[in-house]
């Protein structure tokens, strides 16, 4: 590798990750209205789950941030205030409003993909309730997938089965001609994008070129450093191909430079990164407070990547049989500082009023003295009030050995 290559060594591209993820710092802040609406602007999105382990992954996301963060603050910003608006990244998520007039590609891209996907999974006649699905919403307000289409035939099977007409909202809503309203019951409701998206919002219609480039910057500057294919993967907007040829594009303007990355094992990968990044790159040293984490963090999001930094081999165990896995199916990754120290198994039992944490495993080399063990215990006493219970209940051999 070139003399030449700048080179960010594991620690402080840690740390400059952590920081563009607001990971950093403190966790403080109001955690509401416009404070709420920057932190998620910092984000980018914030990817929404319908899992309620302990509290959903978006509430999750934005608590070990803000810890005076609760989920009625996000509803007021996204269902009343609408500064928010609901679609798809890689992931459905939660997205600034402002942003809206850059997924009308998505929207474009999608309508003639799922046409084509979904008539295979689907059939013949699938699309035929669309119109009729779009004329009902702008006559009778808001509906959701319980309102419509209960006389027709639904055959058995996944979400894909449904009948004609609740796939025609989740089609309408893919393609941008219906936005999420709200949710009840984590159930989307729907309406006409332009009674739920504000009107400054609708108006703008930028050139493909225009959100490439839009979506290409965003991705640099909330990540730090990465790929092309991780700024194609960022708001899953543009094309593998669009983002290499964005890089090359922007290398040459002098827009970013190449710099190497230096792993967790040691080795030095090159990436992309503003201009300086090397010799100017003073990230802060995040606080030693522990927080655990939604495994939909954006932080942890790409796998491979939390592995190249931090070292941590996570994956959701969803197909492992009980009796093989080394974990729970769905523990959660646990930061301290700038490094993930360990997983932890824990359930909110609201009916017992109770934090139920089956295990805590640590990573290896990290020793759990009573320092760290009162700072995980902090976090839980924190975590277990915001998911409405009034206590911790640990396991008898809740502390297990290292995973390494």
């Amino acid at each position: 590798m070139s003399r030449a290559l700048p080179i960010l060594t594991n620690a402080t591209a840690r740390r400059l990750f952590l920081d563009r993820h607001a990971l950093a710092e403190q966790p403080s802040g109001a955690a509401k209205g416009d404070d709420l609406l920057a932190l998620i602007e910092r984000l980018g999105f914030v990817q929404l789950d319908s899992i309620n382990t302990v509290e959903r992954a978006h509430h999750m996301i934005l608590f070990a941030r803000r810890p005076s963060y609760r989920p009625d603050n996000l509803a007021r910003l996204h269902d009343r205030d609408r500064k928010l608006f609901e679609h798809w990244t890689h992931d459905a998520s939660i997205i600034p409003a402002a942003y809206f007039p850059h997924w009308r590609l998505r929207f474009a891209r999608d309508e003639a993909r799922l046409r084509e996907r979904w008539a295979k999974w689907h059939g013949d006649g699938f699309d035929t309730q669309f119109e009729a699905v779009l004329e009902e919403v702008a006559r009778r307000g808001p509906v959701s997938t319980a309102d419509v289409g209960e006389a027709e035939e639904r055959r058995s099977g996944g979400w894909w089965e449904w009948n004609p007409s609740k796939i025609a909202l989740e089609y309408l809503w893919r393609v941008g001609k219906l936005s999420v309203v709200r949710r009840d019951a984590f159930r989307k409701v729907y309406d006409l994008t332009e009674r739920v998206v504000p009107a400054e919002h609708l108006a703008p219609v930028p050139d493909p070129a225009e959100t490439v480039d839009w979506a290409c910057n965003a991705a640099i500057d909330r990540l730090g450093f990465a790929t092309s294919g991780e700024v194609a993967a960022f708001l899953a907007k543009v094309t593998p191909t669009e983002a290499k040829d964005w890089c090359a594009g922007a290398l040459q303007r002098a827009e970013i430079v190449e710099v190497g990355i230096e792993g967790a094992d040691g080795q030095v990968r090159r990436s992309f990164a503003r201009p300086g990044i090397g010799e100017a790159a003073d990230p802060p040293e995040p606080p030693g407070r522990v927080r655990i984490l939604s495994p939909f963090d954006p932080a942890l999001r790409d796998r491979n990547r939390a592995e190249r930094l931090f070292g941590f081999h996570y994956r959701i165990e969803v197909f492992v049989p009980e009796a093989k896995r080394k974990y729970g199916y769905y523990v959660f990754p646990v930061l301290e500082g700038a490094r993930i120290i360990g997983r932890i198994d824990m359930k909110a039992d609201r009916q017992a009023d109770r934090l139920a944490v089956r295990a805590f495993w640590p990573e290896a080399g990290i020793a759990m003295g009573a320092g760290r063990r009162a700072r995980i215990e902090a976090e839980l006493d924190r975590m277990a009030r915001f998911a409405g219970v009034s206590r911790v209940e640990l396991a008898g051999d809740w502390l297990r050995e290292t995973t390494g």
